[in-house]
């Protein structure tokens, strides 16, 4: 007879996945080992769902896209110690891009002071940018864990919380209710009425104004377009907004380096520049070179160390963008002030129609026979894919095409982990957004110095059947420093030495095959047939593209960003 074996009684690390789950966790990502198998499987068991990737550092970036894409909480679990730090370069991106996310990190118990997996990790989370908690105790630890997933949510912050092995492995104290109520959400910031009449003030009296809006607006869209309608202004975005305003008609596209050049006429001719929720940084205003002399500029954010932080303003607006947008123009429908034209002339619109994107900017090809221009390699997938997308984008010489050749339905369609300034996200950075969005086909557009960096995953998006295009701008080197270093770097003999930058070709195509996804090369226009026709297939696999790109001699945004 066989005696029966009772079950493990639940532990904190149970404790700890049950609370979250209840809290409204969205989705986890990680690599499971010995030291956050049971949160993790916890997790699951309360109803999350949860993605393996291949590295830590990939599952780092597919929350940070997940959380937002999805607008909900985005998780992370990984091992003590060695799972941490490889995951801390896509921890730094979320933190700098104030993405919120919640990184459950096992932790060595603090007597395990010659443990292998022993590290500062308190430490290394503020290193980073990210707020570092921790579960203290057995009895501490559902207010430890709704106080992380608080900061995470409410504040806009990316949280590590460390779950020390010893507290982890304790049972569930006797009487912790078996249900958490979420905590409540907090009144959007109302701007001071002075501050709303200031603004009002200086939009009535401005004859140029453009509104620019970040991702700290992307709740406000209409609200800021009713305003801008009614004052005359025109719309732009940040870059991580882009397709915010998709669909209006006075809209700039991208400010900063990827604006195109009737764009950044515009905006650098303003005479008054308001920015919603966003930080008006060298990016976005092109070091400053799209702000004229005397130009004012208003700026709207829910943060008060944000106001100012990156250039000087004449007002600071603290409050929620859509509030005060709202406010501003109650205000001016109160005091009877009639819808202003200014900038929004039937002249200014055709304008806009017919050069505001780069897709209507004539270029020369500097296709050949066997390398594709990068641009009409851009503009013909635009063409053939389906407008409902959610667009990727790594970083990198090729980055600006992208961004600025493919069109997006709305703010939910870029996905842009850029305030590291790190390349190889961009994999990651698809699958997360690909699963939040999976009514959207994901296009991913990466580098192949990117790629190799992070091609593991790509058996992480064969294995969870995702329809992920991934474009290889293929130039063979880190384009970026060729063609900065290339004009003013010569060795002895009078030529650039560009040998720590150039490789030999990569077979993307090749290299797909192997890991189960599909593969082509693209020489010519031509040969994007492969991927209508893939794309028309109701595809449940991967299609790499290897575009062996021409060179574009320094991308347009290169040149901005390095001052050349």
């Amino acid at each position: 007879m066989t005696a029966s074996v009772s079950p493990a009684p639940p532990t904190i690390a149970d404790l700890v996945g049950r609370t979250l789950a209840q809290l409204g966790a969205g989705h986890v990502f990680g690599v499971v080992g010995s030291g956050n198998f049971h949160v993790t499987n916890a997790l699951r068991r309360h109803g999350v769902p949860f993605t393996a990737a291949r590295h830590e550092g990939g599952a780092a970036v597919m929350a940070d896209a997940y959380a937002r894409m999805a607008d909900r909480l985005g998780v992370l679990t990984l091992h003590q110690g060695c799972g941490l730090t490889n995951a801390l370069t896509g921890i730094t991106e979320a933190a700098k891009s104030r993405t919120p996310l919640l990184i459950l990190a096992a932790d060595t118990a603090p007597a395990a002071v010659l443990s292998n997996f022993a590290v500062d990790q308190d430490a290394l989370a503020r290193a980073v940018g990210a707020v570092a908690e921790r579960v203290h105790s057995a009895d501490s630890a559902v207010a430890d864990t709704v106080r992380a997933f608080r900061t995470a949510v409410h504040e806009r912050r990316t949280v590590v919380l460390n779950l020390p092995l010893d507290v982890q492995a304790q049972p569930i104290p006797e009487g912790t209710p078996e249900t958490v109520p979420a905590p409540p959400s907090p009144v959007s910031v109302r701007p001071a009425a002075e501050s709303v009449a200031s603004m009002v003030a200086l939009l009535r009296s401005a004859e140029r104004p453009v509104f620019v809006a970040g991702r700290g607006a992307r709740a406000a869209g209409p609200q800021i377009a009713a305003l801008a309608a009614h004052t005359g202004a025109l719309l732009a975005t940040s870059a991580v907004a882009s397709g915010l305003f998709e669909g209006e008609e006075f809209v700039l596209g991208i400010s900063g380096g990827f604006a195109s050049p009737m764009a950044a006429e515009l905006i650098a001719g303003a005479d008054l520049v308001v920015g919603w929720g966003c930080a008006l940084n060298m990016w976005t205003m092109r070091h400053g070179r799209l702000i004229a002399p005397g130009t004012r500029v208003v700026q709207v954010d829910v943060e008060s160390s944000a106001l100012g932080a990156h250039r000087a303003i004449d007002l600071g607006v603290l409050g929620d963008a859509a509030a005060t947008a709202r406010d501003a123009l109650t205000v001016l429908r109160d005091t009877r002030s009639e819808r202003a034209t200014k900038l929004r002339t039937p002249d200014v619109a055709k304008r806009i129609a017919g050069e505001a994107r780069w897709k209507d900017v004539p270029f020369e090809d500097r296709s050949t026979d066997d390398r594709i221009d990068p641009r009409s390699l851009t503009l013909e997938l635009d063409r053939i894919l389906p407008r409902e997308r959610v667009v990727a984008v790594d970083s990198g010489n090729f980055m600006g095409y992208p961004s600025a050749y493919l069109s997006v339905p709305d703010a939910f369609g870029f996905c842009f982990t850029q305030a590291f300034q790190s390349i190889g996200l961009g994999l990651g950075t698809a699958i997360g957004a690909a699963l939040a969005r999976p009514d959207r086909l994901p296009v991913l557009g990466t580098g192949d110095g990117g790629l190799l960096m992070s091609i593991t995953e790509l058996e992480t998006a064969v294995r969870l059947g995702i329809p992920l295009l991934v474009v290889v701008y293929n130039d063979a080197a880190y384009g970026a420093e060729v063609h900065h270093f290339a004009p003013d770097g010569p060795d002895a003999d009078g030529a650039p030495d560009l040998g720590t930058v150039v490789f030999p070709d990569t077979d993307f195509a090749a290299l797909a095959r192997g890991y189960g996804a599909a593969g082509v090369t693209v020489r010519r226009a031509r040969d994007l047939a492969a991927v209508s026709a893939w794309s028309e297939s109701d595809p449940t696999t991967p299609l790499v593209v290897d575009a062996k790109v021409a060179s574009d001699g320094g991308a347009w945004w290169l040149m901005e960003a390095f001052g050349h």
